[in-house]
């Protein structure tokens, strides 16, 4: 089965800083990825190289064998990419509902009833200003929004930062249980290395730019010592 995204020799820079060192990588429509490395290693600049949000880049990036366009995300998510950025990126002052039928203007989605499923404490709180949920609260509008334009693929920036871990963890089966009832895979930059490795099927570590390792989650969650990777 051929890739739904795929990256070639990619570099990226932020001014004179080289981020990413020749990335090349490839995910399959269903799978579940994770992303792991130190703060600096290149993490959430892969994430943003494949969503097209970093201009200074080089080597080719396509999803759905269409070219990731530098510069273009409002295009290139147009091509089935379901976005969450870190920091809960919702209009604050809106409530949950509005939040989601803007989401889906775009995608002409106007369908609630899948997020009401997935998220009944989001139904129940319909008409709350977003801005007043709590930081778990958020992140589940956040999410809707994502699934809101119909993506093809989720890419999530450290979706559990600021959360508890006891929000952190219903966050990341929130996750895998969308993936897996939607049948769609996802790209996943996360710091918490062992409770992710419970809802992936195949990590990467990255070290200043450059991918160390690329194996099955399982066979890393058997390691004694994870951070000896890093």
């Amino acid at each position: 089965m051929a890739p739904l995204l795929s990256c070639r020799d990619v570099h990226a820079w932020y001014g004179a800083f080289h981020a990413l060192k020749g990335v090349s990588l490839d995910i399959g429509p269903a799978e579940r990825v994770a992303v792991f490395g130190h703060n600096g290693s290149g993490k959430s600049t892969l994430l943003k190289a494949a969503v097209g949000a970093i201009s200074a880049r080089t080597g080719t990036i396509n999803f759905g064998g269409v070219p990731v366009e530098p510069g273009a995300v409002h295009r290139n998510v147009m091509l089935g990419i379901g976005l969450v950025p870190q920091g809960r990126n919702v209009f604050r002052e809106l409530s949950v509902e509005r939040n989601l039928l803007i989401a889906g203007l775009r995608h002409r989605n106007e369908d609630l009833s899948p997020i009401w499923t997935l998220f009944p404490v989001l139904k129940a709180r319909r008409a709350q200003p977003a801005g007043t949920m709590s930081g778990g609260e958020q992140q589940m509008v956040a999410f809707g929004m994502a699934l809101m334009t119909r993506p093809r693929m989720l890419f999530l920036d450290e979706p559990t930062t600021g959360l508890s871990p006891v929000l952190a963890g219903t966050v990341l089966a929130t996750t895998r249980q969308v993936a897996e009832e939607l049948g769609i895979g996802f790209l996943l930059i996360e710091q918490n290395v062992p409770r992710t490795l419970g809802i992936v099927e195949r990590a990467l570590i990255l070290k200043t730019g450059r991918i160390v390792s690329d194996t099955p989650s399982a066979a890393l969650a058997g390691q004694q010592d994870l951070w000896e990777w890093f």
